[in-house]
């Protein structure tokens, strides 16, 4: 392995601009003539709009214009769309209400987008949207995912009767029936998968501009899928032919999921734009409008069961939940809930029989969609407190359970859909236990129960699918766009190497990777090579940065890419050194032929490559080529983490005193990296089971947690310091053996916590978040159940 190479632990590239204020993130790009855009929001969870009166605005000093869905209706643009179509059923198609970018009738979330004041000025902008007039006829709404279906609920769509979208199941149900009337044990849960906020530390931005001589538009926006976006924007809204509309999303300030999708802004913006004369408008999120109207993530409602025969062999898997979808369908919502998490409910557990069912509804609020982990989350925290509560149930140590009911035999087709190509569960249990000092835990806790604290330990035995499966696949699901990934390998003639990849880096490290990569194959230094991504008139069409698949899918392309480049130029290579092409050997930056000490530098083939004066007879002059990789199947990364909990009983403070993480990503491009993932998805995984959580008031639908004073993200001191470990079976399908790490710490996370505060509560009553007050209520309750 060398210094900068595949598994060096090389500091990331992009680091010093970022540390040294030198990042071009969207809102620091300011064009010539800009203006500016404030939107009118609904202040009401549901409510017609009976007139907007827009005069006193349209005088206000500094206001360019003031603009309505009527006139974008007018222009003839289409709404925004959900991109993965799902079926009842019954197989009749879901039904997607109308999602305007501006609303025309109705306002069906608070934050709902109503009118756009353009001004010269932010302020002037803001002035002029304090001036928009708007009668309202205020109506009834429910936000609460239990209660959408229920009779006398309003309506979010008129036309979509109990407010649902899908009825959606997955699995065999009389097998799976049948599987439990034969157990010996059912255990039987009840979960709410809370609603988050992805909170970015860099808002959305959008910045719209057309040039009216080209008739061409340009939108820079923190998007994680520019080509994307532009494919909605230009094939689904009508805003313009592609090769008339450039996307560029350059250094983006993290994204968790919900800068994958199109919003109302981007649309409205560019559109705006043309309708003002060709001035460009520019948008940039307040906090406020970030937890108003980025899309949340989670919230589902599940009843969950799980039937074991006499030795804790686990016969069947049942699971109904209800998802809420918020006010519209988000552009991959209707697949986070079916796809992305009910095939993920057989854990790493050999389960023969499941059966899931899904009713997706609408309620009063915010759409939602991916956030880290999209699905996988809510489906390891089901299958891991089963897991957890069925083990106390039964009296089994809570690792001997899982052990009995490992997978091990690969490839493992699931009952849901997956087929498991590789993995070594008992490997990462085994670790983990080690490192966590799993033996010696009941003397801790005793030891912690003499000083009035109590002590709890979870396990969470996660596995989550990554890369996203082939297309034609997806397709047949109903996915909109195949899932393949793009690059092209530039070499320059002084053997430089340009990397354009079609997937988007907003934080994971891809110039460094992507580099190590080049460079471990090339054997050039890593200063010799560039990144360039998230540009759509200088990269070829990709999909985007999502699902923990940019290693396995877009560093595949790239290293097909890379194998055509060193074909030629070891063609090229053996031509001018007069060997035949089998003789001719690369290694380490040079080509040399067996047997002799001729050689050539990489460099120099580059430059022969282009001057091209003694070239092999029908080759073309240069060295750059591009590949596409569409994966044969999803990628497993697993792994087991261990949480150990001490809560004071006089608050109900719980402190993470210990967390073991032994993850299989298989094969690990950069340590360093990887390791800072791992943390990452932790501290998010942790926010969700103690601290955050997104609510609106039931009767007013008004958002109660709308900004960091009510919604509690989790601090440096609510975490502690990871104890990180390492097993690697390589991935077979792809030539790196990579899997993807992105996300495995949300994954896995909320349900080690939950498992461990129960432990220490001995009660499963505890909904996510575990917030000093329902802990400190959970240990009165059994204080007093105790006394009595």
């Amino acid at each position: 392995m060398s210094d900068t190479g595949i598994g060096a632990r090389v500091v990331r590239k992009e680091d010093n601009r970022f540390l040294t204020g030198r990042g071009k993130y969207c809102d620091d790009i300011n064009l010539a003539n800009q203006t500016y855009a404030y939107f009118v929001r609904s202040p009401h969870a549901h409510a017609k709009i009976v007139k907007i009166n827009a005069k006193k605005a349209e005088k206000s000093p500094g206001v360019v214009a003031v603009l309505t869905g009527a006139d974008l209706a007018e222009d003839g643009l289409g709404g925004l769309i959900c991109g993965w179509s799902i079926n009842n059923k019954d197989g009749s198609p879901m039904k997607a209400g109308a999602h305007p970018a501006l609303a025309t009738d109705k306002v069906r979330h608070v934050g709902d987008h109503v009118a756009v004041v353009i001004g010269e000025s932010l302020a002037e902008a803001r002035a002029g949207a304090e001036l928009v007039d708007v009668k309202y006829k205020e109506l009834d709404a429910v936000v609460e995912v239990g209660k959408a279906r229920k009779r006398g609920m309003p309506r979010v769509h008129d036309e979509i009767a109990k407010n649902t979208c899908y009825e959606w199941a997955i699995g065999e149900k009389d097998a799976t029936d049948k599987a439990f009337a034969k157990a010996d044990h059912v255990t039987k849960l009840n979960i709410t998968n809370n609603r988050l906020v992805a909170n970015p530390m860099e808002p959305r931005v959008a910045l719209g501009s057309y040039e009216p001589a080209e008739e061409h538009f340009t939108l820079y926006t923190t998007s994680q899928n520019p080509h994307v976006a532009r494919l909605i924007l230009s094939a689904f809204i009508g805003m313009a032919p592609e090769n008339k509309l450039r996307v560029i999303a350059p250094d983006v300030g993290g994204g968790f999921g919900s800068k994958i999708f199109v919003y109302a802004e981007e649309t409205v913006c560019l559109w705006a734009s043309k309708r003002i004369g060709g001035r460009p408008v520019k948008w940039t999120s307040d906090r406020s409008e970030a937890f108003l109207c980025d899309a949340h993530g989670r919230d589902h409602e599940t009843t969950a069961e799980l039937a074991l025969d006499k030795d804790g062999k686990i016969l069947g898997l049942r699971a109904h939940t209800t998802a809420n979808m918020g006010a519209y369908l988000s552009t991959f919502a209707s697949a986070v809930p079916t796809y992305l998490y009910a095939t993920l409910l057989s854990g790493q557990y050999n389960i023969a029989n499941i059966y899931a069912e899904v009713d997706a509804v609408y309620t009063h609020t915010a759409p939602v969609d991916a956030y880290r982990g999209a699905g996988r989350p809510e489906a390891c925290f089901v299958v891991e407190r089963l897991l957890e509560v069925a083990a106390r149930e039964t009296g089994v140590d809570p690792a001997e359970l899982r052990r009995r009911n490992f997978v091990r035999e690969f490839p493992h087709q699931t009952p849901v859909i997956m087929c498991y190509d590789t993995g070594d569960f008992d490997a990462s249990l085994d670790m983990a236990m080690e490192m966590a000092d799993y033996k010696g835990f009941e003397d801790r806790r005793k030891k912690a129960a003499r000083q009035g604290k109590l002590r709890g330990i979870g396990f969470s035995n996660y596995i989550e699918a990554c890369g996203i499966a082939p297309s034609a696949a997806v397709g047949s699901l109903g996915a909109g766009v195949g899932l393949w990934e793009s690059a092209e390998v530039r070499v320059n003639p002084v053997g430089t190497v340009e990397v354009l990849t079609g997937s988007h880096s907003h934080g994971q490290g891809h110039e460094t990777t992507f580099a190590q990569l080049v460079s471990d194959r090339l054997g050039i230094p890593l200063e010799q090579v560039s990144i360039v991504h998230g540009d759509t008139d200088k990269v070829q069409m990709g999909m985007g940065t999502y699902g923990s698949r940019s290693g396995a899918v877009g560093m595949t392309a790239i290293s097909k890419a890379i194998d055509k480049v060193e074909a030629k130029a070891r063609k090229i290579a053996s031509h001018l050194m007069e060997a035949s092409e089998s003789d001719v050997e690369f290694s380490g930056g040079n080509f040399t032929v067996k047997g002799t000490d001729k050689s050539l530098a990489f460099g120099e083939v580059a430059l022969a490559a282009y001057v091209a004066h003694n070239m092999p007879e029908d080759t073309e002059p240069g060295l750059k080529e591009g590949a596409f990789h569409d994966p044969s199947n999803f990628t497993f990364p697993a792994g087991c983490h261990i949480c150990e909990v001490e809560i004071d009983a006089e608050t109900g403070v719980t402190k993470i005193v210990k967390w073991t993480a032994v993850d299989d990503f298989g094969k690990i491009i950069n340590p360093m990296i990887v390791e800072g993932q791992v943390h990452g998805g932790i501290a998010q995984g942790v926010g969700q089971a103690l601290t955050e959580a997104c609510i609106y008031d039931p009767d007013s639908g008004q958002l109660i947690t709308g900004s960091f004073m009510d919604y509690c993200m989790p601090r440096a001191d609510d975490l502690p310091s990871y104890d990180l470990g390492f097993t690697e079976t390589a991935c077979p399908s792809n030539p790196l053996g990579v899997k993807g790490c992105g996300e495995a710490g949300a994954i896995a996370a909320p349900a080690a916590v939950i498992n461990a505060v129960t432990d220490a509560l001995g009660t499963e009553d505890i909904s996510m978040p575990a917030t000093p007050n329902k802990v400190w209520n959970a240990i009165q309750a059994n204080a007093k159940q105790a006394a009595e």
